[in-house]
């Protein structure tokens, strides 16, 4: 009898609504990661990155002439393209991205490549997480953009937003 009752309140409690964003510097293509961690879809959503604070002062580089040095790439999914509602538009040395989600399962992800600079003049062309600490992701939903979380990165290069429980 006991081990029901605490199966119907593990079961009543209301899923965590939490997204990940994740930074992996690469070479020649720095990947974003943004992951439903929580156990609803997210719907009708969008997910900004937002260099402002972060410790590089970093932009994106996608094209030979910029803001960027050296390599660039441009923005593309690699994963999750079918989420998304349209694809953003960035050009070279932007500091904000901003996706739009028609939907994203519990559990899924949704990955893009793009290339990465700091405009410290340190080693532009390589970000650590620690160069991204600062940074923001924020997720807005519904209808109006009325449920609005955010969080900065971590010097691990993540960001984990927590919102509401599901509904």
């Amino acid at each position: 009898m006991r081990l029901a009752a605490l199966l119907c309140l593990a079961l009543a409690a209301p899923a965590a609504a939490d997204v990940t964003v994740t930074f992996r510097d690469g070479a020649p293509k720095d990947t974003f990661t943004i992951t439903n961690t929580s156990g609803c879809a997210l719907q009708q959503a969008r997910v900004a990155i937002d260099f402002d604070g972060s410790v590089g002062k970093l932009v994106y580089d996608i094209t030979a002439s910029g803001a960027g040095v050296e390599v660039f790439q441009p923005f593309e999914v690699v994963r999750g393209a079918a989420s998304l509602a349209s694809l953003p538009q960035v050009k070279d040395g932007d500091t904000f991205l901003s996706l739009s989600i028609d939907q994203l399962a519990a559990g899924d992800s949704i990955a893009f490549t793009i290339d990465v600079d700091d405009t410290l003049g340190a080693r532009e062309i390589t970000v650590t997480g620690s160069e991204i600490a600062g940074a923001s992701a924020t997720l807005s939903a519904g209808r109006m953009d009325e449920d609005i979380a955010s969080a900065r990165f971590t010097d691990a290069g993540q960001a984990v937003i927590r919102r509401a429980p599901c509904a």
